[in-house]
């Protein structure tokens, strides 16, 4: 059953030559969750603000949980959560103030608000923070805040804009279990993240946009295997000049050593080669990020919408 679906959508900011968003369609079925890829101005941003009816859309069409986004706003707005990437804290208020904020706007009962606020707390480590001034944290403990307010509602599909930047590897994973959480109790989450560790980690599904329009769409798996003679990557630290590994595979220089993606037998032979040299190796199976690079190729100058 599908929770979002967009049709032919089109923006163009007002003043631009480029549209935001390209004709893009996709599907987000219920329980599950879904992963928005791309590159800084790729449209992802736009996206999620049209599905959360912030943003009108120059063309196409998109339903939200099976209201019309642009006819059916107020009816989609009481059934969705939002964490936009601009987010801030509120200078008064503290983190207990923030969430039972959050969820007594929505309806909630004061005594079911205080137990959500209290356990959701409780899992993002701002406990002992609960009642301090959010002016006074860290850029993290704010950004867990930010989180904290959209994942302890009882919305039927959460939008998160990049909800882990910012984050420690601790609190990264916290957010994560929480996100499985809701995806068991049959709510959806649609996101975007820059890291491709989180997507692997999370998704069910995920898009690849770039300039607008999707360029890869399925399973984290099934997406890697659009490069398929290319099961694994070698990195090579040293003891090895570029044109010595490109009969290995295909190289790519990484912050000052090779990367080399390649089949599992070329990567066997290289891995031996490089460790009869005394080389610095390791070879794992190729990643997300590999094939996201491969996809949007080098970075430009960022789209229209800078989102």
């Amino acid at each position: 059953m599908n929770v979002l679906r967009a049709t032919g959508l089109t923006k163009v900011y007002k003043g631009s030559k480029k549209p935001a968003l390209d004709d893009l369609s996709l599907e987000v079925d219920k329980g599950q969750i879904f992963t928005l890829l791309g590159r800084n101005g790729a449209g992802k941003t736009t996206f999620l603000r049209i599905a959360g009816t912030q943003l009108l859309p120059t063309s196409g069409s998109i339903s939200v949980l099976g209201f019309d986004a642009v006819k059916q706003p107020k009816e989609i707005r009481k059934r969705i959560a939002f964490t936009p990437q601009e987010a801030e804290t509120i200078y008064p208020l503290t983190p207990r103030d923030h969430i039972m904020l959050s969820l007594r706007m929505r309806g909630m009962r004061k005594a079911e608000a205080e137990k959500r606020s209290a356990e959701v707390m409780r899992v993002l480590e701002l406990t002992e923070a609960a009642d301090t001034n959010a002016s006074w944290l860290s850029g993290g403990m704010k950004q867990r805040v930010i989180v904290a307010m959209t994942i302890a509602t009882d919305a039927e599909l959460l939008f998160l804009d990049e909800p882990s930047i910012g984050l420690d590897p601790v609190n990264r994973r916290k957010v994560w279990e929480q996100l499985t959480l809701i995806k068991q109790q049959g709510r959806t989450v649609v996101l975007t993240t820059h890291y491709m560790d989180e997507a692997e980690a999370l998704s069910d599904n995920l898009a690849i946009i770039d300039k607008g329009k999707i360029v890869a769409q399925g399973t984290p798996q099934s997406v890697k295997q659009l490069i398929t003679s290319e099961t694994n990557r070698v990195e090579v630290y040293d003891k090895f000049e570029e044109k010595e590994l490109a009969p290995y595979g295909r190289v790519v220089r990484i912050a000052g050593h090779f990367r080399v993606l390649t089949d599992a037998k070329l990567a066997r032979d290289l891995s031996q080669e490089a460790l009869a040299r005394g080389a610095n190796v390791s070879i794992g199976p190729v990643a997300l990020d590999d094939i996201f690079v491969d996809i949007v190729g080098e970075p430009d100058q960022g789209g229209e919408d800078g989102k």
